[in-house]
């Protein structure tokens, strides 16, 4: 462990900023709060004392035209990071996202990239239910030209967010607010981590479990409570939904010949079904037959503020435990000694909610 601390995910993130704004005079950081005391929960805090006014500062409540403006600096040599506290905010610069961000690198015919990251929160707390809640990622991944990255570590956070702010494509960085408060251990070093390539966190021979984010913390959870039923699982973290390292998918599926996809977000029209129809089109017709494949994730309908009802709208590692059992047909004896204490709907107990 040289070289390497235990820290949180937020400052994983922190420090990735920090040394890439060190390393390139050209980055800039802007977003609503990024220069709050609080710092987005933590991942900006301080980042203005150092790089001062002129690099880090944050913008009226304009997402549109802060996008728009981000772009266009990054056209003429900047590398602007933009981070929004929701990845509700971002819709508000759709159009500028898909239609010039995502497109100006092919309508140029190559000349011009657009070298923007864009950090977007996702995942519950605090009961915003319905409009702050949510896992889009699909919606972003459907469009050719973004790239699509999900840590799932403090580890991965701060090697890909170094990669992402180095590539000259148009990322989306998506953070989950409940891994701002994991904690792991990351080195102190300038390290990148390739975009594009995913990674096994766990080997295991009897089944495959293909997730990314927040849901890579609830799968290697059910993959460690499996092996106490002498169930064997490997775990393969995306880190990137596009590209998607469909190589390393196959490779392991055709190793355990069954997996169980988590979804962070719902699973109609979403990246499990991105993945299963991968899985499917790079298999032989002669080993589909042999192929089992199931999915899990969020429930079809928008999302609950009440806590009552959000904790039965979120897959964990009790119902992954559940549906692998059922899968081996094994009934999983006290399964409920296992589970932890439920958590409240507070991923940060530094802030209480907005409501």
């Amino acid at each position: 462990m040289q070289n390497k601390r235990n820290i949180l995910f937020t400052e994983a993130i922190n420090e990735a900023l920090v040394m890439s704004m060190k390393k390139n005079k050209n980055i800039l950081l802007v977003g609503l709060g990024v220069d709050d005391p609080k710092g987005i929960f933590g991942t900006t805090t301080g980042i203005k004392k150092i790089f001062k006014k002129e690099r880090v500062f944050d913008f009226p409540t304009s997402e549109n035209a802060m996008t728009g403006i981000a772009i266009g600096s990054s056209l003429v040599g900047m590398r602007p990071v933009i981070t929004h506290q929701r990845v509700e905010f971002s819709l508000l610069a759709m159009e500028q996202i898909i239609n010039q961000a995502a497109k100006w690198f092919f309508m140029s015919a190559g000349k011009k990239s657009v070298p923007i990251v864009i950090r977007l929160i996702i995942g519950r707390g605090w009961g915003q239910g319905p409009q702050h809640s949510q896992s889009l990622e699909s919606i972003f991944a459907h469009i050719p030209g973004l790239k699509i990255v999900c840590p799932s570590s403090p580890f991965s956070a701060k090697g890909l967010l170094i990669s992402s702010i180095e590539d000259n494509n148009p990322i989306i960085f998506f953070e989950h607010r409940w891994l701002h408060v994991m904690k792991g251990f990351v080195s102190k070093k300038n390290y990148k981590l390739p975009i594009g390539k995913a990674s096994i966190l766990k080997k295991g021979k009897h089944i495959t479990i293909i997730s990314s984010s927040y849901m890579i913390v609830e799968s290697l959870r059910s993959a460690k409570i499996l092996k106490n039923y002498s169930i064997s699982v490997e775990v393969l973290d995306l880190q990137s939904l596009r590209p998607l390292d469909v190589s390393t998918i196959i490779k392991s599926v055709k190793k355990t010949k069954k997996v169980l996809i988590v979804d962070n977000g719902m699973m109609s029209y979403g990246i499990s079904s991105e993945i299963i129809a991968k899985i499917y089109e790079n298999l032989e017709h002669k080993e589909i037959k042999n192929i089992i494949v199931k999915r899990v994730g969020l429930l079809d309908s928008p999302i609950p503020s009440s806590n009552e009802l959000a904790k039965h709208h979120y897959p964990d590692y009790i119902t992954i435990c559940k549906v692998i059992g059922k899968l081996f047909n094994k009934n999983l004896k006290e399964l409920n000694k296992f589970e932890m204490k439920k958590s409240s709907d507070q991923p940060n107990s530094n802030f209480m909610g907005p409501f």
